[in-house]
């Protein structure tokens, strides 16, 4: 049975020896104004960090994550994942399992829980409400750490088993971001009977197909060209993760230069300062949940299980059978496809281009994230409608 009494608790000693540590870190020489350009900008860093140590309410930080209802769920043996389960007006009838990525957390959620849990308070009806499922994913946050790297496809297994046997949802839709949005595509297809929708804002799982169209070629070159500017994190995290832990292991200045120089560069800033788009209260608050959980080398090892499960193409000749949601957004790090390449791999039943929003859309656009999920959400119940409809009238000819 679940721990449904979980609360996120800081030890005093651990944050007085956090504060020691950053306060005492040894800064390192840096080439001469070179803000952001050869990794995280040193005078973004500092003056970061003189926030975390002296004037970042732990106690306010503390009271933030602990917002929302939280358990543990065993899904495996010695396999317990963390999860903020917030049930919604929809009082069971829509649940919706949200998956986050690295280098993000259930946090990154909690602009959108309200509106998407309970719309009346925001000008809905109860009708538009989900049941929010939101967990931890392995070696992330309060999660358990695997005793080897996993992928996406292992970590779906444990996902389906926390739906159905730990929390009792026969079906249920997913929506997932960066890494979620490949554990969404693999849960669709080892677990199609437990999944009515999955919703994703890039094909992380990307279709084994060739390109056919100009557009095509044009967006898988422009993938690499992206893969090749920001994408050398991901061949240390999938190859040497290791190698990063010991950099980082008891260095909170490492691990928050590694992870914010990902928020910079992954977000729609259009000429804004990282604190402009997401504060600083905000960004620590978010690597409070790997700092304080001993979690930056164990939740770079996604990258590794993928590479091991193949995780990141689907199977040749495979489709993902379920409808599918597709949110488009000016994300830095992966360019926008075109609609026939996704279609290759996804049955695309609801298709949105946004204007505005980066890597991380529920922090950034919040509004536009609740917005596009309550409409794809909308479209599937048109599909069930039609459906029913034929199905009424083939049996009436009948």
């Amino acid at each position: 049975m679940p721990d449904n009494d979980f609360h996120i608790r800081w030890d005093a000693s651990a944050l007085a020896l956090l504060r020691s540590r950053i306060r005492g870190f040894e800064w390192p020489y840096n080439a001469a104004d070179s803000g952001w350009r050869y990794g995280c900008d040193p005078d973004f860093l500092r003056r970061f960090c003189r926030h975390w140590a002296d004037s970042y309410d732990i106690e306010a930080g503390e009271g933030i994550l602990n917002r929302y209802p939280q358990l543990l769920a065993e899904v495996a043996p010695g396999m317990r994942l963390h999860v903020v389960h917030v049930r919604g007006e929809a009082q069971g009838r829509r649940p919706l399992l949200l998956i986050h990525g690295w280098p993000g957390s259930v946090y990154q959620f909690w602009p959108v829980i309200d509106a998407l849990a309970f719309p009346s308070r925001f000008g809905g009806t109860p009708m538009d409400a989900f049941d929010l499922v939101i967990p931890s994913l392995p070696g992330y946050g309060y999660s358990d750490k695997p005793a080897a790297p996993v992928g996406p496809r292992v970590t779906a297994g444990w996902l389906a088993r926390l739906m159905r046997d730990a929390l009792g949802y026969q079906d249920y839709l997913v929506a997932g971001t960066d890494w979620g949005v490949v554990i969404a595509a693999w849960l669709a297809l080892d677990h199609r009977e437990d999944v009515r929708s999955i919703h994703i804002d890039y094909p992380g799982a990307q279709p084994a197909a060739a390109p056919t169209t100009d557009a095509e070629r044009a967006y898988l070159e422009a993938f690499e060209a992206a893969e090749n500017r920001l994408g050398a994190y991901s061949r240390l995290h999938a190859t040497r993760p290791q190698s990063l832990a010991f950099l980082a292991a008891g260095n909170p200045v490492a691990q928050a230069a590694w992870i914010l120089e990902r928020f910079h560069d992954w977000a729609d800033l259009r000429g804004r300062a990282i604190d402009e788009v997401f504060g600083l209260d905000t960004l620590i608050t978010n690597l409070m949940l790997t700092v304080m959980t001993d979690s930056f080398g164990s939740a770079t090892w996604m990258y590794a299980g993928a590479e091991s499960e193949g995780a990141r193409r689907l199977p040749e000749g495979c489709r993902v059978p379920v409808p599918v949601g597709f949110a488009s957004f000016p994300d830095p790090r992966h360019p926008r496809p075109p609609r026939s390449w996704v279609e290759k791999g996804y049955d695309v039943v609801h298709w949105r281009e946004h204007d505005r929003g980066g890597h991380f859309a529920s922090m950034e656009v919040p509004d536009l994230v609740v917005a596009d999920l309550r409409d794809w959400a909308a479209s599937l119940a048109n599909i069930h409608r039609k459906v029913d409809g034929i199905v009424d009238a083939e049996k009436k000819g009948d």
